[in-house]
């Protein structure tokens, strides 16, 4: 079963470009065969092509079920992107298999990438997304700075998490997690987070956590800090 992304399929009744071009020349679906659409905020349908065409592959509506989301809390993981973009990519889409609900970039004191290039990003999310017939779209932030991100998150009703190396007194995330409450956990970069930006943290209500004793990579440490939450929510 393949799941094709349509957003606004309220007011257009054909796949963009892209996703003709893989139903119709790639999967070879052609007039009268039925199809699975999302439109990426949990309503999946139930669709019949009428004009299989390349580059705008018309359907009929046939039927829609607005789905239940696979955890009852709202995941957010902010990491510092890693100087080697493809483990960026990496971690973005496993997160999203996995059930990440938001994904935020964050620019701190000693990140060693400073750019992104969203849409690729966007692309790996809509891909993971499908591929793990998730009609749920994760959203995705721009590249934010650490600060700036805290201060936005300060007043959120939602579990606050920062996963550092420090040797300061911390909890496992795994014993700290409540379930059905909405969660922010923050994953610094390669060389950690300052000890300026771990206390600034503090200040807004964050907690620290470890991840367990082995020291992660950063990529390896927000998918399993995603894998952790929701495993703890199920």
């Amino acid at each position: 079963m393949y799941l094709f992304y349509t957003p606004q399929i309220e007011s257009v009744n054909f796949l963009s470009e892209e996703e003709s071009a893989h139903c119709v020349r790639v999967l070879r679906y052609g007039k009268g065969d039925e199809i699975l659409l999302t439109d990426g905020r949990g309503t999946t349908y139930n669709a019949r092509i009428v004009n299989p065409h390349p580059k705008h592959c018309e359907f009929e509506i046939l039927s829609c079920e607005k789905q239940e989301p696979n955890h009852h809390f709202h995941l957010h993981i902010a990491m510092a992107p890693t100087k080697n973009i493809e483990r960026v990519e990496w971690m973005v889409e496993k997160t999203t298999e996995i059930g990440v609900d938001e994904i935020t970039p964050l620019l701190c004191r000693f990140s060693e990438r400073k750019q992104l290039r969203e849409d690729r990003l966007e692309k790996i999310i809509l891909s993971a997304a499908k591929q793990s017939l998730t009609p749920y779209l994760p959203i995705l932030h721009p590249l934010t700075g650490f600060t700036d991100f805290i201060d936005q998150t300060r007043v959120l009703n939602a579990q606050k998490y920062i996963a550092h190396c420090y040797k300061d007194q911390k909890s496992e995330l795994r014993d700290e997690i409540r379930r059905g409450e909405d969660c922010i956990i923050l994953i610094g970069p390669e060389g950690d987070f300052s000890e300026q930006e771990v206390e600034y943290a503090l200040s807004a209500g964050y907690r620290p956590v470890s991840l367990g004793k082995s020291r992660l990579r950063t990529e390896t440490a927000a998918i399993a800090a995603c894998h952790t939450a929701v495993l703890m929510n199920m």
